[in-house]
């Protein structure tokens, strides 16, 4: 429930404090004096945007503040804690818009954006204004109806969930089909390269350590002539290098006799000479490898050549990415021996699932079968209530391919002259008729639903005399169970608040003001007496008044 509306520098207002009734508040005004202007500082704390021109002083930021009491915690607790706001049955809902655009949004002092405001206050107020009426059209709006009052919400959960589950591995089915037929188009070309790079049989770095091998055997005689020389020159000529350096160490082992420094100088060289003995050992048995093999050469050259065909084929330049292309085969191979075992193990899970979906969705249309007689009987009560004798409406509910809704297409027909001629709402019915239409739907509605506030902008629209007084007892019974706001024009309607906010201007110098006031039960008779007869109000007028209130 709304207690409270603070309005601070918002169009032509500059400050303004609203109390509210816990049950039907009538607000009225002469036209241009702000009842629209309360109604969208009102939308902008239920999450409408807003920009800068809402500024009356653009010196100032633009504050709107909701105070709202919740009875029931409980309903709203996920979103709390989604939200980490925490949760009380005070709730204060704040917004703030500065003279640069930019607008802020408060639960409770914790910042929101306008997405998760909408989905709070959607479950708090239920806003009707004018052009609401056009939803009547709409066979979403027709078919939601009908499932409140059924009572369908935990019901259209667990279908809803069953649905988009089907409808997900239909679309993954559809893809494993279009693939699988992808796959057999490329299976006898992609087997065909597999068995290219499978009977080659290439191991890591394959090719190029066979390049550099063929390199070493190609240049055999010239690299075993280079040894010889070399193993020569250290350890078999007439004077080795080996031999030079064993005399050399000699030499110095005298001197160190004397010097002992040298002793290091000696330690190297006899370590040099290890070394260099080593290595000619080293390069023998090289020698002894070598041997020009011209049929070795020529498998290899076969092999390198065979190698060097298939990274050209592929676009690669080497091994590794040969043997990638081989693996990545093998993998998409074995997919098409997969693909048919998922094929099937998925089309039969679509089964199941469109069986419970068929299952779900019958019971949701017993469910709003159920509802379409009572549901027209009291609609049509309340249309000749509310002074539309002659209108009726009826329901006719048209099966269709399944939705995340059902297999329900719910349209509300209307007949407004009993000529027993129902066509769809959005073509047949007047302004005042969708008003009143709408009015009686709500209040059916209203009691399937838990909404704390509903807020009606000018319901009578096209209505006066014994209708709108109809409205009014509508309204007044409808805000003996809930909170109800209404702006109206009607003195019928007026009369049945349980608590009056007369807004009006006030020019003090260049400057209009919008003010508000709730009016005592005298006030409440002179302005009812204005709305009837004009200012000054005559003493018939003041007598309707009365009896009005009375």
């Amino acid at each position: 429930m709304l207690q409270k509306l603070d309005i601070q520098n918002y169009i032509l207002i500059d400050e303004l404090s609203i109390d509210l009734s816990k049950q039907l508040s009538v607000i009225t005004g002469e036209t241009g004096a702000g009842k629209s202007i309360i109604m969208g500082a009102l939308g902008l704390i239920l999450g409408d945007r807003a920009d800068s021109t809402v500024c009356r002083n653009p010196e100032k930021k633009c504050f709107i503040e909701g105070t709202f009491h919740l009875s029931k915690t409980d309903q709203y607790k996920t979103f709390f804690e989604e939200n980490d706001i925490e949760l009380s049955d005070e709730l204060i809902i704040r917004r703030e818009i500065s003279a640069q655009g930019k607008s802020r949004a408060f639960i409770n002092d914790t910042p929101i954006n306008l997405n998760e405001l909408k989905q709070l206050t959607n479950q708090l107020v239920d806003l009707h204004q004018q052009f609401d009426t056009l939803s009547l059209g709409d066979t979403d709006f027709q078919r939601s109806v009908i499932d409140a009052l059924a009572g369908l919400h935990k019901d259209l959960g667990p279908y809803q969930l069953n649905f988009s589950s089907w409808k997900e591995h239909e679309k993954k089915l559809q893809q494993l089909i279009e693939q699988k037929a992808a796959f057999d188009q490329t299976e006898s070309y992609k087997q065909h390269l597999l068995e290219e790079l499978a009977a080659l049989d290439l191991k890591e770095d394959e090719l190029e350590n066979i390049e550099q091998e063929l390199k070493f055997l190609e240049n055999a005689v010239t690299i075993k002539s280079q040894l010889d020389a070399s193993v020569k020159a250290l350890d078999s000529s007439d004077n080795p290098i080996v031999q030079q350096i064993k005399q050399i160490a000699n030499n110095l082992e005298g001197i160190s006799k004397w010097q002992p420094e040298f002793d290091g100088l000696l330690s190297r060289l006899k370590a040099a000479q290890i070394e260099l003995a080593d290595i000619a050992s080293e390069l023998e048995r090289w020698q002894d490898k070598i041997d020009f093999d011209e049929n070795k050469i020529i498998t290899l050259q076969e092999r390198l050549s065979a190698g060097y065909s298939l990274q050209k084929k592929h676009k690669v330049q080497s091994t590794k990415e040969l043997i990638a292309i081989q693996l990545q085969l093998e993998t998409d191979l074995q997919a098409v021996l997969n693909i048919g075992e998922e094929i099937a193990a998925v089309e039969k899970q679509v089964i199941a699932e469109s069986l419970e979906v068929k299952k779900l969705a019958t019971d949701l249309s017993v469910q709003r079968n159920k509802q379409v007689e009572p549901f027209t009987k009291k609609v049509n009560s309340l249309l000749k209530q509310v002074g539309m004798p002659n209108a009726s409406i009826k329901v006719a509910i048209e099966t269709i391919p399944y939705t995340i809704y059902g297999q329900d297409k719910v349209d509300i027909l209307f007949d407004a002259n009993n000529m027993n001629k129902y066509e769809p709402i959005r073509k047949v019915a007047s302004g005042g008729e969708l008003s009143r239409l709408m009015l009686c739907i709500k209040s059916l509605v209203a009691q399937s639903m838990d909404l704390p506030t509903m807020i009606f902008d000018e319901i009578d629209t096209g209505i006066s005399g014994e209708p709108a007084k109809q409205v009014g007892i509508l309204l007044q019974d409808l805000g003996s169970k809930r909170q109800v706001l209404c702006i109206t024009h009607q003195p019928q309607i007026a009369a049945k608040g349980h608590s009056h906010l007369y807004v009006y201007k006030e020019q003090k110098g260049t400057a209009t003001n919008t003010h508000l006031k709730t009016l005592s039960q005298e006030e409440r008779v002179q302005h009812i007496a204005r709305m009837i007869g004009g200012d000054p109000p005559s003493k018939t007028a003041l007598e309707n008044a009365k009896e009005l209130l009375a």
